[in-house]
């Protein structure tokens, strides 16, 4: 008698692709069965399962965890003693099918986070001027996000800057569907940056219409999924990625990084003021470098204090909307240990004092369900 019984070779078929049905593609988060990336399933009367699988692209970079997540799966149908998983690549015609299937059939792509019906949050971090910490608030912001069981996804629009995915560990390029793109992942962030499309560390020169297709591409092109929150590390100023973030999302809101010190205070007022013209709303102030915190306990103030405080205020009444400060984050070496490590401190030490005003910042940004309450909906009142 075969290991398999009375159990017929067509059941024990069916069984198998039940179990795969449960198995997601680790970069578009549903089923492969769904995807039409099983392409057969064949059991030995001796309990052998011969599981064929298409990869979307040759050279997919999750073909290894695919294998494994496919293994795993069909060792749990009672009667299956080996699986043996041969993988094979889309055709043209079939990425096209997938496409659509996540896409629709628009040629045109369009950008989710613009569309009336979007719930997901989308906050730009924006500085008046550089050196003020802000992708490493952004990475550690997006690190804690995701800790709670947020989808959260990345775009680093620093183009001249872009330094996300060395602080998120993210190693990996970009994968090429048809015409989308998936994003790699890391600490449960997906991301996306221009530093994953130039070869070792070439400078990007581009003009304005250049820079604003770039970020366009990365939020149309790219397949972020459902995503509860979408970060945007902006570069410093008030120049033309800010001016067609607002143009392409205008429901996202701002989050103003700047330092204790007074003149860093000014600038940061005119990056935060750029949302009168555009009609964004500020989600509030974030200062960065506030002290370091001593053997004994003293804090040493090291760029001044007051900043943060300062923006807020001075924000407050330039829109005649309230501004929060929204934390003040101490000065840590760890905190840029670990951005080099690629790992934030928010997951590597979330007990520090820099990780934990963090963790708090992340929690007040998240405190609000998904939903349109308290977003701006771009319109101004006319007065009769």
């Amino acid at each position: 008698m075969s290991v398999m019984g009375n159990t017929s070779t067509e059941t024990m078929e069916q069984a198998v692709r039940a179990a795969l049905a449960k198995v997601e593609d680790p970069e578009i988060h549903r089923p492969i069965t769904d995807l039409g990336m099983v392409k057969s399933v064949a059991v030995s009367p001796g309990g052998v399962a011969a599981v064929g699988v298409y990869l979307t692209v040759a050279g997919c970079p999750m073909r290894e965890t695919i294998t494994s997540r496919v293994t795993n799966a069909v060792m749990e149908v009672p009667g299956v003693r080996e699986v043996l998983v041969e993988l094979d690549v889309m055709s043209d015609e079939q990425r096209t099918a997938m496409r659509k299937s996540l896409r629709g059939d628009s040629e045109e792509p369009v950008i989710p986070f613009a569309q009336p019906g979007s719930l997901t949050r989308v906050y730009c971090i924006a500085s008046g001027k550089g050196g003020v910490g802000k992708s490493s608030v952004t990475v550690n912001l997006a690190a804690a996000m995701a800790a709670k069981g947020l989808k959260v996804g990345v775009v680093d629009a620093d183009i001249y800057g872009h330094s996300v995915p060395r602080m998120l560990g993210a190693g990996t390029r970009p994968t090429k569907v048809d015409n989308m793109i998936m994003p790699p992942q890391a600490h449960g962030v997906k991301v996306i940056s221009i530093g994953m499309f130039v070869q070792d560390n070439t400078p990007v020169v581009w003009r304005g219409p250049m820079l604003h297709r770039a970020l366009q591409q990365f939020l149309a092109d790219v397949f972020w999924g459902d995503l509860d929150v979408l970060l945007l590390d902006l570069p410093p100023g008030t120049g033309d990625i800010a001016i067609s973030t607002a143009q392409l999302i205008p429901g996202a809101e701002l989050i103003v990084v700047t330092t204790p010190q007074q003149a860093a205070a000014e600038v940061a007022e005119r990056a935060g003021s750029i949302a009168q013209q555009t009609r964004q709303r500020i989600a509030g102030v974030v200062e960065n470098m506030s002290w370091m915190e001593m053997p004994d306990g003293s804090r040493n103030e090291i760029f001044g204090s007051g900043g943060g405080r300062t923006v807020a205020d001075s924000l407050t009444k330039i829109l005649g909307a309230p501004v929060k400060l929204l934390g003040q984050i101490p000065l840590e070496t760890r905190l840029r240990e670990c951005g080099d490590s690629g790992t934030p401190i928010v997951r590597a030490q979330p007990e520090s004092p820099a990780a934990q005003a963090l963790q708090g910042i992340a929690d007040a940004l998240t405190v609000r369900s998904r939903g349109l309450a308290g977003m701006s909906l771009n319109i101004s009142p006319v007065r009769k």
